[in-house]
Formats: structure tokens, sequence, C-alpha cells
């Protein structure tokens, strides 16, 4: 179940939630997904997103995106009419300080929007 997981992940352009895959994987168990997508994101295989949709979704680590906190942070761009949620990792966050005594263990940008494709609609 790993494989098929990690090649839909690998082969999608836009990032999916827990229930994306249920409807995908619609014989597989919804815990073993849940899992699944936990153990991809414990060995950076997968980020997380909240995109404001209620829903967490994940996206699959693209050669040119390196997620971590610290040495590459992406935007990422919902579309509020189809309700898609694509990683953006040309599109570089500036830096950021915080204030003494604060560490940032997360960070999120999502600029929400309507897509290429709603648009052209």
């Amino acid at each position: 179940m790993r494989l098929l997981v990690y090649k839909y992940l690998a082969e999608s352009e836009i990032a999916l939630s827990l229930s994306d895959l249920e409807t995908y994987f619609e014989k597989s168990d919804k815990t073993t997904l849940y899992r699944t997508l936990k153990t991809f994101e414990q060995k950076n295989l997968v980020h997380s997103i909240d995109d404001g949709s209620r829903l967490t979704k994940y996206a699959f680590y693209k050669d040119e995106c390196n997620c971590d906190l610290y040495s590459y942070i992406h935007l990422h761009f919902h579309c509020t009419q189809c309700d898609t949620t694509i990683c953006l990792p040309g599109q570089k966050v500036p830096s950021f300080s915080l204030p003494e005594g604060f560490m940032a263990t997360d960070a999120n940008l999502v600029i929400k929007g309507c897509c290429s494709t709603c648009n052209h609609s």
C-alpha cells in the first residue's frame, strides 16, 4: 500500500488530502492511509499543508522542493473555486526573524485566489 500511495503522490500535480486518497484507494483502510501519510511526513517524503480548507493536504517533495524550515520555504496556492492546493517551489518566502526567545518549528504561507484553470472559465 505504501508503494501505491507513494507513486500516486509523486505523480500528483496538486496536494492531496486523506479523503482524496480514500476516494482513489476505495478498498483501502483509512487508518492505513493516515499512517502511511504520517510515516512519509516523518521521513521527509511529503509535507503537510494547512490551506484553510479544514483538511490537511499532503504534497510530495519534488526535486526542486526542499521544504526544510531553515533552508527553504516556499509558497502554496489554494484555489477557492476548485479547492485545489499546489506547491509553488519557485516562489520563496522572504527570510524572517523572530523575537528573542521564540523558536519556529513550522511555517506555512498560502496564497488564496483563483487558479489559472478556473480563471479561464
